[in-house]
Formats: C-alpha cells, sequence, structure tokens
C-alpha cells in the first residue's frame, strides 16, 4: 500500500462494498479506498473482465480485494452479495451504492417498463443495499452509507431524463431516512453528486456538443476526475466524518451552488 507502515490509511480494518465499481467513479473509490487500507468488494453485472482488472489493480497496490457479479436490481442478488462479502472479509462497513443507468428519453416516450426498470436499479437498489448491511451495522454500532447521486436529482437540468431526475433525487431522500433512524447506532447515510465528469459513457444518451456546454458552465473550465468524487467518499467513509450525516457533497466545479 502507499500509506507508511508506521501510520496505517484511514480505512485500515474495514471493508468496503462498491456496487458498479468495474469502471469509471466506482473504480475511482474502490482503488481509494483500498490505498486507505479497505478490503474492497469489486461489483459488475455484465462485464466480469473489468472487475477482474480493477481487483488485480488493488493487488498491485497490496490491498485485499474480491470481484462479485451482481444484479443490484435483484434483492436477492444483493442479499447473496453481502453474504458472501462477510464470509470473505467478516462483514460489510462500507456500502457504496454507485449503479446508475441513465437514459435520453422524452417524457411521453418513457414506458411502464423503462420507468420500472430505471427505478429499480438506480434508486431500489440503495434500499436493498441498506436492508442487507445495516443489520450487522447496527450489530456492531458502525456503518457508513453512500449513495452517489448527481446534478439531475438536484438541478434538473436536462428535459428528458424524469426517472432518473426522481431516482437521483430519492437516493438523497432515502440517505435522510437512514440517517435519522440509525444515527444512534453510529451509521451514517451520506450523498455525493458528481457534476460534470470525465468518464467513459454512451454518448448517444447525451444532448450534442455536451461537453462545450457543460465547460462553459463550470467556473473551473474543465470536467472533473472520477479521484475527486472518490476523495469525497473516503471522508465520508472514515471516521473523520463521524458527525456528518444525512448531507449531500456536491462535487461540480462550481457548475451550482446550493
Amino acid at each position: 500500500m502507499t500509506q507508511d507502515a508506521a501510520k496505517p490509511g484511514r480505512l485500515a480494518g474495514r471493508t468496503a462494498l462498491i456496487t458498479g465499481s468495474g469502471q469509471n467513479i466506482g473504480r475511482s473509490i474502490a482503488l481509494a479506498f483500498a490505498r486507505e487500507g479497505a478490503q474492497v468488494v469489486i461489483n459488475g453485472h455484465r462485464n466480469q473482465a473489468i472487475v477482474d482488472e480493477v481487483v488485480a489493480e488493488v493487488r498491485a497496490l497490496g490491498g485485499e480485494a474480491i470481484g462479485i457479479m451482481a444484479d443490484v436490481g435483484d434483492p436477492a442478488a444483493v442479499a447473496r452479495m453481502v453474504e458472501q462479502t462477510a464470509d470473505q472479509f467478516g462483514a460489510v462497513d462500507i456500502a457504496v451504492s454507485n449503479v446508475s443507468i441513465r437514459r435520453l428519453q422524452p417524457f411521453l416516450d418513457i414506458t411502464i417498463e423503462d420507468w420500472d426498470q430505471t427505478l429499480n436499479t438506480n434508486l431500489s437498489s440503495c434500499f436493498y443495499m441498506a436492508r442487507a448491511v445495516i443489520p450487522g451495522m447496527k450489530e456492531r454500532r458502525w456503518g457508513r452509507l453512500i449513495h452517489i447521486s448527481g446534478v439531475d436529482g438536484f438541478a434538473g437540468h436536462i428535459p428528458t431524463r424524469a426517472h432518473n431526475i426522481v431516482c437521483k433525487a430519492g437516493m438523497h431522500a432515502f440517505a435522510k431516512a437512514i440517517a435519522v433512524e440509525f444515527g444512534e447506532f453510529a451509521i451514517t447515510a451520506n450523498t455525493v453528486s458528481p457534476g460534470s465528469m470525465d468518464t467513459n459513457r454512451d454518448w448517444s444518451q447525451y444532448p450534442p456538443n455536451w461537453v462545450q456546454m457543460r465547460l462553459a458552465q463550470i467556473p473551473v473550465k474543465r470536467l472533473g476526475s472520477p479521484d475527486e468524487i472518490a476523495a469525497a467518499c473516503v471522508y465520508l467513509a472514515g471516521d473523520d466524518a463521524g458527525f456528518v450525516t444525512g448531507q449531500v457533497i456536491h462535487v461540480n466545479g462550481g457548475q451550482y451552488m446550493y
């Protein structure tokens, strides 16, 4: 690991499960947690190869990691993933809900199936995760839940994403509900809201000239890095953030100032 041997990382002794961590923001969070001493679980759904690559990256850093393929929209699969994590590492201390599908669809083109699938994958998955990890956290009287939301949930800035706007706003509302109910057990729940990020994505689901439009709106005049989202998550996952719960950290270069 990159930490000085005499100074353990901020997450030493903790186990973190990060959904959708085979690439982009999820990958950066997993690697940042590993650098801080956490044992990490890398999750994906369809692409085993990229999950294996991130596991190898963590191990190359000297960290401990396993990969688990699971559909986070399936509550039974989420429960099994948490059980596998506990079997391997003893517990889930930190759970990061990061999976998201973002379709660019005019409201009247959204089918019932589209709506249900988006809400199940983006929002209900947070409930499935919390339901699976909170009993153990409550018993140990320590836990961290982090939801990766987005500008959609706070600014409603794209007119063709009604389903995702609802999900991203709902993720933070759910974090607040968890924060209120489980704070006495030293369980915190918070949200990180990325702005316009430099990630691999399906550009067919974005308006033309998206990058140019965003750069014109961002005071720092650049896109954000997934590592900057990871840094916010490291803070929320550690002991230093024990008095921070039900909050949202906006990492958006000043594009929106709440």
